[in-house]
Protein backbone atom coordinates (compact mmCIF):
# COMPACT_ATOMS: atom_id res chain seq x y z
CA UNK A 1 0.00 0.00 0.00
CA UNK A 2 1.57 3.41 -1.01
CA UNK A 3 1.86 6.01 1.73
CA UNK A 4 -0.41 9.52 0.65
CA UNK A 5 1.62 11.99 -0.96
CA UNK A 6 2.23 15.64 1.91
CA UNK A 7 4.58 16.80 4.38
CA UNK A 8 6.16 14.23 6.17
CA UNK A 9 5.44 15.34 10.05
CA UNK A 10 7.97 13.79 12.78
CA UNK A 11 5.12 13.80 15.45
CA UNK A 12 7.26 12.21 18.14
CA UNK A 13 9.44 15.92 18.09
CA UNK A 14 6.18 17.86 18.48
CA UNK A 15 5.50 15.72 21.08
CA UNK A 16 8.41 15.59 22.78
CA UNK A 17 9.17 19.70 22.59
CA UNK A 18 5.26 20.41 23.54
CA UNK A 19 6.23 20.20 27.35
CA UNK A 20 8.90 22.74 26.81
CA UNK A 21 6.88 24.68 24.64
CA UNK A 22 4.29 25.02 26.62
CA UNK A 23 5.94 25.91 29.76
CA UNK A 24 7.81 28.69 28.05
CA UNK A 25 4.02 29.76 26.78
CA UNK A 26 2.83 29.77 30.30
CA UNK A 27 6.12 30.94 32.34
CA UNK A 28 7.30 33.74 29.81
CA UNK A 29 5.08 34.70 26.91
CA UNK A 30 2.11 35.04 29.29
CA UNK A 31 3.96 37.07 31.96
CA UNK A 32 5.41 39.34 29.34
CA UNK A 33 2.46 40.01 27.59
CA UNK A 34 0.35 40.43 31.07
CA UNK A 35 3.14 42.82 32.71
CA UNK A 36 3.13 45.10 29.29
CA UNK A 37 -0.91 45.16 29.80
CA UNK A 38 -0.70 45.97 33.54
CA UNK A 39 2.10 48.95 32.52
CA UNK A 40 -1.36 50.56 31.32
CA UNK A 41 -3.13 49.88 34.35
CA UNK A 42 -3.60 51.81 37.62
CA UNK A 43 -5.48 50.79 40.85
CA UNK A 44 -8.95 52.42 41.15
CA UNK A 45 -11.16 51.52 44.06
CA UNK A 46 -8.72 48.31 44.34
CA UNK A 47 -9.23 47.25 40.88
CA UNK A 48 -6.94 47.61 38.25
CA UNK A 49 -8.07 49.85 35.27
CA UNK A 50 -6.91 50.80 31.97
CA UNK A 51 -4.66 54.69 32.75
CA UNK A 52 -2.85 55.24 29.30
CA UNK A 53 0.65 56.73 29.53
CA UNK A 54 0.23 58.05 33.01
CA UNK A 55 2.72 55.62 34.34
CA UNK A 56 4.96 56.60 32.07
CA UNK A 57 4.39 60.26 32.61
CA UNK A 58 4.60 59.72 36.29
CA UNK A 59 7.83 59.26 35.65
CA UNK A 60 9.43 62.03 34.70
CA UNK A 61 8.17 63.61 38.03
CA UNK A 62 9.62 60.55 40.19
CA UNK A 63 13.26 61.77 41.69
CA UNK A 64 13.40 58.82 43.05
CA UNK A 65 13.19 56.86 40.03
CA UNK A 66 15.64 59.48 38.13
CA UNK A 67 18.14 58.65 41.10
CA UNK A 68 17.73 55.00 40.70
CA UNK A 69 18.27 55.47 37.14
CA UNK A 70 21.22 58.05 37.68
CA UNK A 71 22.97 55.05 39.70
CA UNK A 72 22.27 52.61 37.23
CA UNK A 73 23.73 54.16 34.52
CA UNK A 74 26.80 55.20 36.50
CA UNK A 75 27.26 51.25 37.38
CA UNK A 76 27.06 50.97 34.03
CA UNK A 77 29.75 53.42 33.09
CA UNK A 78 32.07 52.91 35.35
CA UNK A 79 31.72 49.05 36.04
CA UNK A 80 31.54 47.63 32.68
CA UNK A 81 34.65 49.14 30.71
CA UNK A 82 36.52 48.38 33.63
CA UNK A 83 35.68 44.55 33.94
CA UNK A 84 35.80 44.30 30.73
CA UNK A 85 39.62 45.31 30.65
CA UNK A 86 40.27 43.87 32.90
CA UNK A 87 38.77 40.17 31.73
CA UNK A 88 40.72 40.58 28.37
CA UNK A 89 44.33 41.59 30.33
CA UNK A 90 43.99 38.38 32.67
CA UNK A 91 42.05 35.91 29.69
CA UNK A 92 45.26 37.46 27.94
CA UNK A 93 47.91 36.36 30.54
CA UNK A 94 46.12 33.41 30.66
CA UNK A 95 46.67 32.11 27.67
CA UNK A 96 50.59 32.87 27.43
CA UNK A 97 52.86 30.48 26.72
CA UNK A 98 55.14 31.04 29.72
CA UNK A 99 52.53 31.05 32.09
CA UNK A 100 52.94 27.78 34.98
CA UNK A 101 49.79 26.39 36.92
CA UNK A 102 47.47 27.95 33.99
CA UNK A 103 44.92 25.29 35.56
CA UNK A 104 45.04 26.53 38.60
CA UNK A 105 44.66 30.00 37.89
CA UNK A 106 42.41 29.84 35.31
CA UNK A 107 40.19 27.72 38.23
CA UNK A 108 40.84 30.47 40.73
CA UNK A 109 39.65 33.60 38.20
CA UNK A 110 36.57 31.53 37.48
CA UNK A 111 35.65 30.40 41.42
CA UNK A 112 33.95 33.77 41.93
CA UNK A 113 31.78 32.95 39.21
CA UNK A 114 29.95 30.03 40.86
CA UNK A 115 29.33 31.83 44.33
CA UNK A 116 25.69 32.90 45.29
CA UNK A 117 25.04 36.22 44.68
CA UNK A 118 23.36 36.77 48.05
CA UNK A 119 26.13 34.84 49.66
CA UNK A 120 28.63 37.26 48.18
CA UNK A 121 27.22 40.15 48.37
CA UNK A 122 26.74 39.77 52.65
CA UNK A 123 30.34 38.73 52.68
CA UNK A 124 31.39 42.18 51.39
CA UNK A 125 29.11 43.96 53.05
CA UNK A 126 30.61 42.30 56.47
CA UNK A 127 34.22 43.25 54.89
CA UNK A 128 33.30 47.05 54.44
CA UNK A 129 31.16 47.25 58.01
CA UNK A 130 32.58 49.22 60.82
CA UNK A 131 34.30 45.93 62.51
CA UNK A 132 35.23 44.48 59.19
CA UNK A 133 38.82 43.12 57.98
CA UNK A 134 38.80 45.99 55.91
CA UNK A 135 38.81 48.39 58.71
CA UNK A 136 41.30 46.06 61.05
CA UNK A 137 44.02 45.70 58.17
CA UNK A 138 43.82 49.83 57.66
CA UNK A 139 44.19 50.11 61.63
CA UNK A 140 46.34 47.78 62.10
CA UNK A 141 49.33 49.29 59.53
CA UNK A 142 48.36 52.94 60.49
CA UNK A 143 46.39 54.31 57.41
CA UNK A 144 43.19 54.88 59.73
CA UNK A 145 43.10 56.01 63.91
CA UNK A 146 39.28 54.26 63.84
CA UNK A 147 37.28 52.58 62.01
CA UNK A 148 35.06 54.01 58.97
CA UNK A 149 31.71 53.85 57.75
CA UNK A 150 32.20 52.76 54.00
CA UNK A 151 28.33 51.66 53.53
CA UNK A 152 27.18 55.14 55.25
CA UNK A 153 29.53 56.84 52.48
CA UNK A 154 27.23 57.24 49.09
CA UNK A 155 31.10 57.67 47.17
CA UNK A 156 32.10 54.96 49.30
CA UNK A 157 29.18 52.60 49.09
CA UNK A 158 29.03 52.80 45.09
CA UNK A 159 32.94 51.78 44.79
CA UNK A 160 32.29 48.84 47.56
CA UNK A 161 29.04 47.80 44.99
CA UNK A 162 31.67 48.23 42.41
CA UNK A 163 34.54 46.44 43.61
CA UNK A 164 32.37 43.45 44.39
CA UNK A 165 30.60 43.10 41.16
CA UNK A 166 34.22 43.69 39.93
CA UNK A 167 35.58 40.19 42.14
CA UNK A 168 32.39 38.46 40.85
CA UNK A 169 31.59 39.27 37.01
CA UNK A 170 35.35 39.36 36.21
CA UNK A 171 35.94 35.59 35.63
CA UNK A 172 32.72 35.22 34.12
CA UNK A 173 34.37 37.13 31.01
CA UNK A 174 37.71 35.89 30.87
CA UNK A 175 36.35 32.73 29.97
CA UNK A 176 34.81 33.92 26.77
CA UNK A 177 37.95 35.93 25.86
CA UNK A 178 40.21 32.60 26.76
CA UNK A 179 37.97 30.88 25.10
CA UNK A 180 37.84 33.11 22.02
CA UNK A 181 42.17 34.21 22.10
CA UNK A 182 42.69 30.12 21.86
CA UNK A 183 40.80 30.16 18.33
CA UNK A 184 42.60 32.45 16.97
CA UNK A 185 44.43 31.33 14.27
CA UNK A 186 48.55 31.39 14.90
CA UNK A 187 49.45 32.36 11.55
CA UNK A 188 48.20 35.43 11.94
CA UNK A 189 50.55 36.20 15.19
CA UNK A 190 53.91 34.72 12.96
CA UNK A 191 53.07 36.48 9.97
CA UNK A 192 52.94 39.59 12.46
CA UNK A 193 56.04 38.58 13.96
CA UNK A 194 57.94 38.19 10.56
CA UNK A 195 56.91 41.78 9.62
CA UNK A 196 58.46 42.89 12.66
CA UNK A 197 55.85 44.11 14.82
CA UNK A 198 56.37 44.52 18.17
CA UNK A 199 54.14 42.90 21.25
CA UNK A 200 51.93 45.85 21.77
CA UNK A 201 50.95 45.91 18.17
CA UNK A 202 49.97 42.75 17.76
CA UNK A 203 47.59 43.15 19.97
CA UNK A 204 46.28 46.01 19.30
CA UNK A 205 46.46 45.33 15.36
CA UNK A 206 45.88 41.63 15.39
CA UNK A 207 44.23 40.28 18.47
CA UNK A 208 41.73 43.41 19.64
CA UNK A 209 40.37 43.15 15.56
CA UNK A 210 39.70 39.14 16.07
CA UNK A 211 37.98 39.42 19.02
CA UNK A 212 35.47 41.88 18.49
CA UNK A 213 32.38 39.18 17.68
CA UNK A 214 32.92 38.52 21.44
CA UNK A 215 33.90 41.56 23.07
CA UNK A 216 30.74 42.84 21.11
CA UNK A 217 28.87 40.03 23.14
CA UNK A 218 30.66 40.85 26.08
CA UNK A 219 29.80 44.36 26.23
CA UNK A 220 25.96 43.05 25.16
CA UNK A 221 25.60 40.83 28.43
CA UNK A 222 27.76 42.70 30.78
CA UNK A 223 25.25 45.84 30.06
CA UNK A 224 22.21 44.11 30.37
CA UNK A 225 23.58 42.56 33.48
CA UNK A 226 24.29 46.30 34.67
CA UNK A 227 21.04 47.55 33.82
CA UNK A 228 19.53 44.85 36.20
CA UNK A 229 21.37 45.29 38.73
CA UNK A 230 19.60 44.10 41.54
CA UNK A 231 21.47 41.85 44.53
CA UNK A 232 24.55 43.71 45.20
CA UNK A 233 22.33 46.94 46.25
CA UNK A 234 19.81 44.87 47.80
CA UNK A 235 22.16 43.24 50.98
CA UNK A 236 24.78 45.48 50.73
CA UNK A 237 23.87 48.92 51.34
CA UNK A 238 19.67 47.98 51.14
CA UNK A 239 19.87 51.38 48.58
CA UNK A 240 21.13 53.97 50.71
CA UNK A 241 22.26 56.03 52.17
CA UNK A 242 19.53 58.01 51.11
CA UNK A 243 18.83 56.11 47.93
CA UNK A 244 22.66 56.85 46.72
CA UNK A 245 22.97 53.38 45.57
CA UNK A 246 19.40 52.31 44.52
CA UNK A 247 19.10 50.52 41.23
CA UNK A 248 16.38 50.65 39.04
CA UNK A 249 15.81 46.77 39.84
CA UNK A 250 16.05 47.66 43.35
CA UNK A 251 13.58 50.39 42.59
CA UNK A 252 11.13 48.11 40.97
CA UNK A 253 11.40 45.67 43.73
CA UNK A 254 10.54 48.32 46.21
CA UNK A 255 7.40 49.45 44.37
CA UNK A 256 6.00 45.70 43.70
CA UNK A 257 6.74 44.51 47.43
CA UNK A 258 7.86 47.05 49.46
CA UNK A 259 5.83 50.35 49.22
CA UNK A 260 2.47 50.65 49.01
CA UNK A 261 1.97 47.61 46.01
CA UNK A 262 1.89 48.95 42.65
CA UNK A 263 2.34 46.18 40.29
CA UNK A 264 1.36 48.79 37.11
CA UNK A 265 3.92 51.51 37.75
CA UNK A 266 6.44 48.83 38.63
CA UNK A 267 5.66 47.13 35.24
CA UNK A 268 6.57 50.55 33.15
CA UNK A 269 9.52 51.01 34.95
CA UNK A 270 10.43 47.45 33.65
CA UNK A 271 9.53 48.34 30.18
CA UNK A 272 11.45 51.43 30.23
CA UNK A 273 14.32 49.25 31.29
CA UNK A 274 13.87 46.80 28.59
CA UNK A 275 13.86 49.92 25.83
CA UNK A 276 16.89 50.95 27.49
CA UNK A 277 18.72 47.91 26.55
CA UNK A 278 17.19 47.60 23.09
CA UNK A 279 18.56 51.41 22.34
CA UNK A 280 22.14 50.60 23.86
CA UNK A 281 22.58 47.11 22.17
CA UNK A 282 21.39 48.94 18.75
CA UNK A 283 23.82 51.31 19.40
CA UNK A 284 26.65 48.89 20.42
CA UNK A 285 26.15 46.90 17.07
CA UNK A 286 26.35 50.43 15.20
CA UNK A 287 29.80 51.03 16.73
CA UNK A 288 30.88 47.40 16.35
CA UNK A 289 30.26 47.33 12.28
CA UNK A 290 27.92 45.21 10.52
CA UNK A 291 30.69 42.47 10.08
CA UNK A 292 29.84 41.76 13.97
Amino acid sequence: MKRKAGPNYNWYGWIFISTAFLLYLIFTIYPAGASLMLAFQGMDGGKYVFTGLNNFKRMLGDTIFLQSLKNTFFYLIIQVPVMLVMALSIATLLNSKVLKWKGFFRTSIFLPCVTSLVAYSILFKMMFSMDGIVNQILIHFGILDAPYQYLQNSGWARAVIIIAMLWRWTGYNVIFYLSALQNIPKETFEAAKVDGANAFYVFFKVTIPQLKPIILLTTIMSTNGTLQLFDETMNITQGGPANSTMTVSHYIYNQSFVYAPNFGYASAISYVVVFIMIILAIIQFGVAGKDN
